[in-house]
């Protein structure tokens, strides 16, 4: 592993999440031995919008209960748990994080699912074989990864043919700077931000038709709002991922995300793509 890829586990990896996560159910009112996938969701869908965004990729997607698919940057899970249980079908997570990947399986056998598997692996390297997934999707990952066109041929690689392709993530926007620390990176040295043009022409270098891209900034806008009077009223907000992963950093990150949507120089993308 390059000092880039070390760079971006410690960015992640944090002694004790499982321990911090497990204090945080118990302020919820929750058994952490025997938590509900939608306990979890504030904790375990690790990207803008949290399972709003997850929401967002059921509803694109048409998906069978034969279907395996890729989660590339799986996290603690949440999106695997979440999609497997909707449509019934296999959902196989990689993520460089060793901490994520044992968090993960171990959520995943709380709530029951036989489903679902998680391993530690390099997105540009997979263990997989050619034609191995009938859909992939990745979520708020490629802001980590600087050689994108190795990502898209790799993800392309193990797609059956005619499999779909969803990507959330952060493009680079068109005003001013990005300020960090940000929730994927704590300096620009770990940050590979691409432009919406430079997402598209990339993909379909690597193969694919792009099908979609959508603008998610007045959804993360609204998002934000619904979020800051939920705690302006005393509640909890509905995402609290970063939070429990990123500790006293986490406000500052979230502030430089949402300055950089407001001036302009961060914008939230969805993309729908598939295999020629």
């Amino acid at each position: 592993m390059n000092v880039t890829r070390s760079n971006i586990v410690a960015h992640y990896a944090t002694s004790g999440l499982l321990a911090r996560l497990e204090s945080a159910l118990r302020s919820d009112g929750i058994d952490p031995a025997h938590p509900t996938i939608e306990a979890l969701a504030p904790y375990d869908q690790f990207h803008g919008r949290g399972l709003e965004a997850t929401e967002d990729i059921a509803a694109l997607v048409a998906v069978r209960p034969t279907d395996h698919l890729l989660d590339v940057g799986s996290g603690l899970g949440g999106p695997a748990r979440w999609l497997s249980t909707r449509f019934g079908c296999r959902i196989t997570g990689i993520d460089l994080t060793p901490e994520f990947c044992a968090i993960a399986e171990h959520l995943t056998r709380l709530v029951g699912l036989d489903r679902v598997r998680f391993q530690v692996g390099d997105a540009l390297s997979m263990p997989f074989a050619d034609g191995m997934f009938a859909g992939a999707y990745s979520m708020f990952v490629a802001m980590n990864i600087e050689d994108k066109a190795h990502l898209y041929r790799e993800i392309h690689r193990v797609l059956e043919p005619g499999g779909w392709l969803v990507l959330s993530q952060i493009v680079r926007g068109e005003q001013g700077a990005v300020m960090y620390p940000t929730p994927w990176a704590a300096t620009e040295a770990e940050s590979f931000l691409s432009t919406v043009e430079e997402t598209r022409n990339g993909l379909l270098r690597a193969g694919f038709e792009v099908e979609q891209v959508k603008n998610d900034l007045r959804r993360a806008l609204e998002f934000g709002a619904r979020s800051r009077a939920m705690v302006e009223r005393g509640e909890k907000p509905p995402y609290r991922a970063n939070a429990l992963i990123h500790g006293d950093m986490a406000g500052a990150m979230l502030a430089n995300v949402a300055r950089g949507y407001q001036h302009g120089s961060l914008v939230p993308i969805e993309v729908l793509a598939r295999k020629r």
